[in-house]
């Protein structure tokens, strides 16, 4: 009987992979363009720039850490985590959007970016739920 090579990825399922490339994708995004980011951190918190890498770095890791199926129950609760914890920065962006439209309510891509930010918002719950599904708390 022939063995099939197991893949890093193998159990993670179309869910947990699409994550970890979200999250591997914005992870690099936090250091290829931090300005989009630091906008969302809000003014009083100290250190804004680097707590954009801080949560990018957090993002690449928690997204490796979901593709080995030796890291991915710490990788899954971790991104839990972290959605949860980067949440009201989603809401801080919608609500900046939302400013910024209706100071120019004509603009299509102010418009078209506003509703990009309002749909991500009731988003992070399915991926949350994707994350405790990798980490194996959830079925």
């Amino acid at each position: 009987m022939r063995q099939s090579k197991r893949t890093a990825s193998e159990g993670l399922g179309k869910d947990g992979m699409a994550l970890a490339v979200v999250f591997l994708t914005s992870g690099v995004m936090h250091f290829v363009r931090p300005e989009p980011f630091q906008a969302m951190v809000p003014r009083s918190l100290p250190a804004r720039r680097l707590l954009v890498y801080v949560s990018g770095a957090a993002e690449i890791v928690c997204g490796l850490g979901l593709l080995s199926s030796a890291t991915r129950r710490v990788a899954g609760l971790a991104s839990a985590v972290l959605l949860v914890g980067v949440f009201p920065a989603n809401v801080t962006m919608a609500g900046q959007a939302r400013a910024r439209f209706a100071r120019d309510p004509r603009n299509t891509l102010k418009r078209g970016y506003l509703a990009a930010t309002v749909v991500r918002l009731p988003l992070q719950w399915p991926m949350i739920r994707t994350a405790l599904r990798a980490s194996g708390v959830w079925r």
